[in-house]
């Protein structure tokens, strides 16, 4: 079996479910199974080499792997505390949550990945966006006056992805492609236009406009001018790189109407905060009243929450106390995981959240990993503002990429002169 399931095939098929998740994130929308049969085709793959060869190959990381794993027991677990009539919600909340069992187990069972791939997966992720920017683009630019009205009333561009994920997503693609260039990890020939591409994405980032990319962005960007300062003593790059990231927000508000519409409409959502008969209909607002509403819940059950399955019933409850003006219509879960957390799973159960998903940040602390840091501080900043991991390409986002930056912090079957991404 072992010259059938030979390493370098089953590398290549890994290979190919890893293309399938990448490209499916952007097109789910019209094969929504395509992510999902990566991510099997993933854990089959790490199955048959654990079965064939008679070994994991990454054991002694296990308490990486073991970590993420343990967010799938998190909600395994809620089935103890769930009411009988929400056993549908427990079932389903498992089904969505398989990401952290399929590709955790997969990767763990089967050899990192080789450099050369790593650095095509960066790549394909880098164009696929790019596409997806263009066909946006192409898109406004057919429907100008409509799209920048959008934006004065709390919406956005079409997108596919959503436009929340897409915009992270960007942010990350954009991530890869300065640490690519600065590693030299791409042929020369490639390299202006991987630097054009940067430079389009960067201004398409702001053209779309949503606070969840722009703020992760201009964080990375704030830490790459530390780092430049700190550590590289490259005091010039470092003024320049600040220069350019304090004019691009001015540039943007001249020259890009939906940039410019969206502070406006974040400075009357604001205002509307305490008018909920306003605010409901607003982003910032209505994020708020979650909030609220999900720290009600909370206190209802400290320590243990209320069972996730439970939470949308728990939150109904407390949106009718809190604000008996709203119609059910604009009830929302709470658009912060953290929170989410807090209320589902209760004090104890977000500590262990959060440890178990962080931990693989720790593990990395002396390695170097800027792609596998990238990621998290994206992950972190993203969860303040929205519930990523309950749904489908939020998990897809999140779980994915975290495993296939720690790839490159994995033992390496073969040398590679060139920088393997991490």
């Amino acid at each position: 079996m072992q010259s059938v399931f030979t390493l370098a095939r089953l590398h290549r098929a890994a290979m190919f479910f890893c293309i399938c998740i990448i490209v499916g994130i952007f097109i789910a929308h019209w094969f929504r199974v395509l992510p999902s049969i990566g991510m099997a085709g993933i854990a089959l793959t790490g199955l048959i080499y654990a079965w064939v060869h008679g070994r994991v190959a990454n054991w002694d990381e296990w308490p990486v792997f073991g970590s993420l794993f343990l967010v799938f027991m998190l909600h395994v677990v809620q089935g103890l505390n769930t009411d009988a009539a929400n056993y549908g919600e427990y079932w389903k909340d498992i089904v969505l949550q398989l990401p952290f069992l399929a590709l955790v187990v997969g990767f763990w069972l089967l050899p990192a990945l080789p450099g050369r791939y790593l650095r095509a997966l960066w790549l394909l992720l880098i164009a696929v966006t790019l596409t997806a920017a263009l066909g946006a683009t192409v898109n406004y630019l057919m429907n100008v006056g409509e799209i920048n009205e959008m934006y004065l009333h709390s919406k956005v561009m079409p997108t596919e992805p959503d436009h929340i994920r897409f915009s992270l997503i960007i942010t990350l693609a954009i991530a890869a492609g300065v640490l690519l260039l600065v590693h030299q990890a791409v042929r020369t020939l490639w390299r202006p236009w991987l630097m054009a591409t940067i430079v389009l994405l960067a201004l398409f980032l702001h053209l779309l406009a949503v606070r969840s990319g722009e703020m992760t962005f201009y964080v990375l960007g704030g830490l790459a001018v530390l780092r430049l300062i700190t550590r590289a003593k490259q005091w010039k790059r470092a003024a320049a790189l600040a220069v350019l990231l304090l004019a691009l927000p001015a540039i943007s508000f001249i020259a890009l109407p939906t940039f410019r519409n969206k502070i406006f409409n974040t400075q009357d959502d604001v205002s509307s905060v305490d008018r909920s008969s306003i605010g409901k209909t607003y982003s910032i607002s209505s994020r708020v009243y979650s909030y609220k509403a999900a720290v009600a819940v909370w206190k209802e059950n400290k320590l243990i929450g209320v069972g996730k399955p439970d939470l949308k019933t728990e939150m109904a409850k407390q949106y009718a106390i809190l604000y008996p003006e709203l119609t059910p219509e604009f009830y929302i879960q709470p658009h912060n995981q953290y929170l989410y957390n807090l209320a589902a799973y209760g004090a104890l159960g977000l500590l262990v959240f959060c440890i178990a998903i962080f931990y693989p940040a720790w593990w990395a602390r002396r390695k170097h990993a800027p792609l596998l840091l990238a990621q998290y501080i994206s992950i972190a900043l993203s969860f303040l503002v929205e519930y990523t991991l309950e749904t489908q390409i939020g998990l897809a986002y999140v779980v994915f990429f975290l495993l296939l930056a720690l790839q490159g912090s994995l033992p390496a079957t073969e040398e590679d002169p060139e920088w393997r991404p991490a």
